[in-house]
């Protein structure tokens, strides 16, 4: 029969010598021979016993309550579906604790402002650094820049997120009201206008109706503009343009 010295049972499972002699004293786990040097010396047995121990109290099982078990005359199958039975309670406990803490993590990163790397995974080529640089030269001295970068600052990838949401709604409002065949003066596409002009205000600058003019003049005169808007829908960068101007005349006449 193979025995082993109290060092190498200790190296073997990773407890300390310290540890094997309390069990001894306790009579946890009394090793079953000696050597004619009288040093212990563990069997078979005692290492099948050490082995269900050692996993009760990776559980954090009290030794009494390992003591009690182990003493119930129970076969190693049956303190393996305990212990595995054990542990499954343990994994569905720890999986819900890592979603409590992802949780708490996003509630906590939802608190940060938004970084370029987010506004560029959220609007793709619409957001890139040239474009923000060359903005700010020619507008970073006005008043709505300015507005618009105090409001802005604060915003988290969450805002980010709500923001494009209400552009892609207002620009698909344009594109039902271009496919339909609606004129840009008629009332669809002048809402869809409003809807613009109010989402640019609630979310970045003050923008009155004439303010909005300029804007809808830029998006027809700058090739880019005009390609954000042809890429969602031919032709509707000038349905954009028109019916801004119209929702803005409607305005002025109500005015």
């Amino acid at each position: 029969m193979t025995s082993w010295t109290v060092g190498q049972v200790a190296e073997l499972f990773g407890v300390t010598v310290r540890t094997l002699h309390h069990y001894d004293e306790i009579g946890l786990l009394v090793p079953s021979e000696r050597s004619r040097a009288g040093y212990r010396l563990y069997t078979d047995s005692d290492l099948a016993r050490l082995q269900q121990v050692v996993v009760y109290r990776r559980l954090e099982m009290p030794l009494e309550e390992i003591a009690t078990l182990l003493g119930g005359g129970e076969d190693a199958a049956t303190h393996l579906r305990r212990q595995r039975a054990t542990v499954m309670s343990r994994l569905d406990e720890l999986r819900e604790l890592v979603s409590a803490i992802d949780r708490a993590l996003e509630r906590e990163m939802n608190d940060q402002p938004a970084t370029t790397e987010d506004l560029k995974e959220l609007f793709g080529d619409g957001f890139k650094d040239e474009y923000q640089q060359e903005a700010e030269q020619r507008w970073g001295e006005t008043d709505a820049w300015k507005q618009s970068a105090a409001r802005t600052k604060g915003y988290t990838k969450a805002d980010w997120v709500q923001v494009k949401a209400e552009a892609d709604a207002v620009n698909a409002a344009f594109v039902s009201a271009l496919r339909a065949g609606e004129p840009a003066t008629g009332d669809a596409a002048m809402d869809a206008a409003e809807q613009h002009r109010l989402h640019i205000q609630e979310r970045f600058y003050d923008l009155t109706h004439d303010f909005h003019r300029g804007l809808a003049d830029m998006y027809v005169a700058d090739p880019r503009f005009t390609k954000t808007y042809e890429d969602i829908a031919p032709g509707l960068a000038a349905y954009v343009h028109d019916a801004i101007h119209a929702n803005a005349d409607r305005h002025a006449a109500a005015d």
